[in-house]
């Protein structure tokens, strides 16, 4: 009986219990199954277009009845961009938990007509109003009174705001469960955090009016983008939608997509751009009114009254002094667009009014996912409380989630901590530490253009990188110059930053005077190597006004609220910097000098409560430890291809390139790269010709590893390439642009490439490189005045830090003029004289001919040739003498057998001496008594090369 190899036998035996615990999971769930316990019916119910108006909007519901009615009855409305179906789930929930469920799309969403206002209290709102006049018309819901339905109100983002709208402007409203929703979306879209003391957040900033507020332009244009997308009545899920399956568990961190409030990546460059409409006054779904208060915006970063009474008037701030039915607050701790101040402000209000107010924080939001099973529960249970009398209370107080470490599977862990009253985000907090920072004046500039600009975060991706400061250094990004740091020392215990930190700031302006600063605050967490975090990914945006005669002006910075623990050992590190590509940022360049105003600390929010621990569902053991079970597997299955292709290959561990059987074939038949074999030997420069469409391109790509070859493999110095291989980090390479920051020195973007790669300085060998480069005094210049020469060597001396063994470059002399083709000849020459070897993919033939030794070429996918560029050039067996009689000198070779195709120019004789030796041939002509000054073979590369890709006519 043959014998299993041990890891494939412990993967079999781990493979069947799999199945076996899969198995039984799916037979528990079976005879678990039940029918659903309400029923549903569609309708459409007609509602005024606008006060007054005859004409009529038709909204799409659909209503969730429960087996035992009558029963209270829940307003569902959905997320912006999303309609009826994103909040379908929820819905199911709902009614199996015992309510009359109403879920709907507003007007302009799904297939509902009319168009979006925004949430105005004559629209939308207004739209509510009616539903809750059908819903008292039900016999299956319960009713306080005639034309009065027991009804609550719960959902995300738009709808959360619809929700408090309601409950401030219908009485019938009973309770309500907003999500991730705002207070003031003027505040919301264009936040100020600097003042002369801490402001609620929900109240405008004095003297607010144009030029208060920072705009959020990556928010704001992804959610317009989500209301042109579709005609009315065409609408899908954007990015508020909720749907099935995207949840963040407040008991374990989800890593799926968000759910309530989902984000959606912001319209890049690429994304057409909306049209505005002005003969007919509308852009895409939008109303007149919204379109115009979007564009003034939108324009210049800066909103009129006009605009910002227009955005109070559709946002909760304005009707929270009238809600005082029971509320439950549920606000994210990763939102950037909707963050924890804007439930704070709802909470203040409505408690200001005489409402009881509960508020939860949990570890999602639009950046981090929806509530998960648990959080949803409670949800359901507080209305059904609420609304029936029947248990106990399940939220009150405040309770917020804490996310910690990672897990050995990968997931968060995360604890949810209670406390008896809720203290808000701000001076309210119960608790409050000083943080001593440390750090000189600084003086920061902001660029002409405010490019550039700062990288906190990416709407919508930051989930992503949440908890993780590798993947947070590469979407946080401070360019040089542009921000000033203060830091803590490293702490001595774990701190928990339960809130929003405050500092007070001097800024000093540098030669204008009068006029604004507009400055950007963020906390990062700082390990002890250095790496940092950006909690939530979030900003504080600061437009501070300045004095006329340029003195300086100090300003208390409030800073986003956050939920952190921040660990023994790590340091907080305050940045304060003049650009964020997600704000709308003036354009005109500035200076300023910015620093802790007379060593003010900062001040950090701590709310002291009983950590919750809750027990595991024994009808999950299942699931889970199967989940468990299939992960340990993959990571087997993982690990052991991992070591197989890292296997070295120990007779090719000094040969810098050996490609084996290379193909790769896309679906339709096309095969870009087929059978490729090729070896490169130390010291060699390579070029690799072909056609337009040969595979070059390809091949270049599968050996950095950035595609997956279809057959065959690659080795770098006898370690097989893949996706992310150790091996490349011994490759430099330059094969897009080198996109330099032009305000830079040389030096200075080499210094920044290299702390990007997260390698140590001392092995950048940044003086070599640039030696080789031959950039000489030009390194210290700034780019913006280099040369296109310039900008091409400095793009080579980049790919050449760290020396790496191999350099692969692709067109290096694009753009440059013949002095400095020359120039870029040696620099290859020289960085190959050091023993280390060069591959160059080019379209000039006469510069590969002169700068490489051996050359590869390609022809629609397959290699033709390779070797040596003289034998390449030789091959075809064509000669050219220089003589002293060129008559006399044809004659005699035509009485050489075989040579042919003789011709005279000049002083020079050439001849095919079709596989002669040309010994031979000078050998016949001396005999003749011709002198024979100068013999050599005629081809140019670029005959050879077109005769080997079928183009040439084989004459010389």
């Amino acid at each position: 009986m043959p014998r299993i190899p041990r890891v494939r036998g412990r993967l079999a035996a781990l493979l069947a219990v799999v199945v076996l615990l899969v198995a039984g999971g799916v037979v528990l769930l079976r005879d678990g199954d039940e029918p659903p316990r309400y029923r549903t019916q569609d309708a459409t119910i007609d509602v005024a277009a606008a006060p007054g108006s005859a004409d009529r909007v038709q909204l799409d519901v659909t209503l969730y009845v429960p087996e035992q009615t009558p029963a209270p009855a829940v307003l569902l409305p959905h997320g912006f961009g999303g309609d009826k179906n994103s909040v379908a789930r929820e819905a199911r929930e709902l009614a199996e938990r015992g309510f009359v469920v109403l879920a709907y799309s507003a007007r302009g969403f799904g297939e509902s007509t009319g168009r979006i206002s925004l949430n105005h209290p004559d629209y939308e709102v207004a739209d509510a109003s009616r539903l809750l006049d059908y819903l008292a018309g039900l016999p299956e819901v319960a009713k306080d009174s005639a034309g009065d339905p027991r009804v609550g109100v719960t959902g995300a983002s738009y709808g959360g705001a619809l929700a408090l709208l309601l409950a401030g402007t219908d009485r019938r409203v009973d309770a309500i469960a907003p999500v991730i929703t705002y207070n003031d979306l003027g505040q919301a879209l264009l936040p100020n955090a600097a003042s002369t003391g801490y402001r609620d957040p929900g109240t405008p900033a004095a003297g607010a009016g144009s030029a208060a507020g920072v705009f959020k332009q990556a928010w704001a244009g992804t959610l317009f983008s989500a209301g042109i997308g579709a005609p009315s009545g065409s609408g899908g899920p954007g990015p508020d939608a909720v749907e099935p399956g995207d949840e963040v568990d407040n008991d374990e961190a989800g890593t799926t997509a968000p759910g309530a409030g989902t984000s959606a990546v912001p319209p890049t460059a690429s994304t057409p751009a909306p049209a505005l409409d002005a003969a007919s006054g509308t852009c895409g779904r939008f109303s007149a009114e919204i379109c115009a208060a979007y564009t003034d915006v939108a324009t210049d970063g800066r909103a009129e009254p006009r605009t910002l009474d227009l955005l109070r008037r559709v946002s909760p701030a304005s009707v929270t002094d009238r809600i005082t039915v029971p509320a439950l607050l549920v606000q994210g701790e990763s939102d950037t667009l909707f963050g924890l101040d804007q439930a704070d402000a709802n909470a203040r209000q409505i408690a200001d009014a005489g409402g009881e107010v509960s508020v939860v924080w949990y570890t999602g939001g639009h950046d981090g996912g929806g509530p998960g099973p648990k959080l949803r529960g409670t949800i359901g249970d507080y209305l059904w409380h609420h609304l029936t009398g029947e248990g106990s209370d399940p939220a009150a107080g405040f309770a917020y989630d804490v996310q910690g470490a990672l897990r050995a599977n990968g997931a968060p862990s995360v604890r949810s901590v209670e406390a008896e009253d809720y203290p808000g985000v701000g001076v309210g907090t119960t608790e409050r530490r000083q943080v001593d920072l440390t750090g000189p004046e600084q003086q920061v500039v902001r660029p002409p253009g405010a490019t550039p600009a700062a990288v906190s975060g990416i709407p919508g991706l930051n989930r992503v990188v949440a908890n993780s400061s590798r993947l947070s250094g590469l979407f946080s990004v401070d360019p040089p110059g542009q921000s000033a740091s203060f830091t803590s020392d490293p702490l001595d215990s774990q701190l928990l930053v339960t809130g929003s930190s405050t500092v007070r700031l001097r800024i000093t302006p540098q030669g204008a005077r009068g006029g604004e600063a507009v400055l950007f605050a963020k906390l990062y967490d700082v390990n002890p190597d250095g790496s940092r975090v950006l909690p939530g990914s979030a900003v504080s945006p600061i437009r501070v006004p300045l004095p006329a005669d340029g003195s300086s002006v100090e300003a208390t910075v409030t800073l986003p609220g956050i939920v952190r623990p921040i660990e023994s050992g790590h340091r907080l590190q305050l940045v304060v910097g003049t650009t964020d590509q997600a704000y709308a940022t003036p354009a005109e360049p500035a200076t300023y000098r910015i620093s802790l105003a007379d060593g003010a600390p900062l001040s950090v929010p701590v709310v002291p409560g009983t950590t919750v621990t809750g027990g595991w569902p024994v009808g999950q053991l299942a699931g889970i430890g199967a989940a468990l079970v299939v992960a340990a597997g993959v990571a087997i299955v993982a690990a052991t291809r991992r070591r197989r292709s890292h296997r070295v290959d120990p007779e090719l561990a000094s040969t810098p390139l050996v490609i084996t059987g290379l193909t790769k074939a896309y679906p339709g038949g096309l095969t870009a790269v087929d059978d490729l074999s090729l070896r490169v030997e130390p010291g060699q420069v390579l070029g690799l010709l072909g056609p337009n469409g040969a595979g070059k391109t390809t091949t270049l790509r599968m050996l950095m590893g950035l595609i997956t070859p279809s057959a065959g493999e690659i080795r770098v110095f006898g370690h097989r390439v893949t996706p992310g291989a150790p091996v490349l980090s011994r490759i430099g390479s330059f094969v897009e642009g080198s996109g330099f920051l032009p305000h830079l020195s040389g030096k200075a973007n080499l210094t920044l490439y290299w702390q990007a790669t997260g390698r140590p300085s001392d092995q950048a060998h940044v003086a070599e490189a640039l030696e080789i480069a031959g950039l000489g005094d030009a390194v210290h210049r700034k780019v913006r005045t280099y040369s296109q020469g310039m900008r091409q060597r400095l793009a080579i001396a980049q790919a050449m830090l760290g020396l790496p063994e191999l350099l692969v470059l692709d067109e290096p002399t694009n753009g440059l003029d013949p002095p400095q083709i020359h120039q870029m000849r040696e620099v290859l020459r020289r960085y190959a004289a050091t023993g280390r070897t060069v591959l160059v993919s080019s379209h000039l033939l006469a510069e590969v001919e002169q700068t490489c030794t051996h050359v590869v070429v390609m022809h629609r996918g397959r290699l033709v040739a390779s070797g040596a560029v003289h034998e390449i050039v030789a091959a075809g067996g064509e000669a050219t003498f220089r003589v002293d009689d060129p008559q006399l000198a044809a004659e005699a070779l035509r009485g050489v057998g075989g040579v042919s195709r003789i011709d005279v120019d000049g002083t020079l004789v050439h001849a095919d001496l079709d596989g002669l030796p040309r010994s031979e041939a000078i050998a016949a002509l001396v005999r003749a008594g011709v002198s024979v000054e100068q013999a050599g073979p005629r081809r140019r590369l670029e005959d050879a090369f077109l005769q080997l890709v079928g183009e040439g006519d084989g004459s010389a």
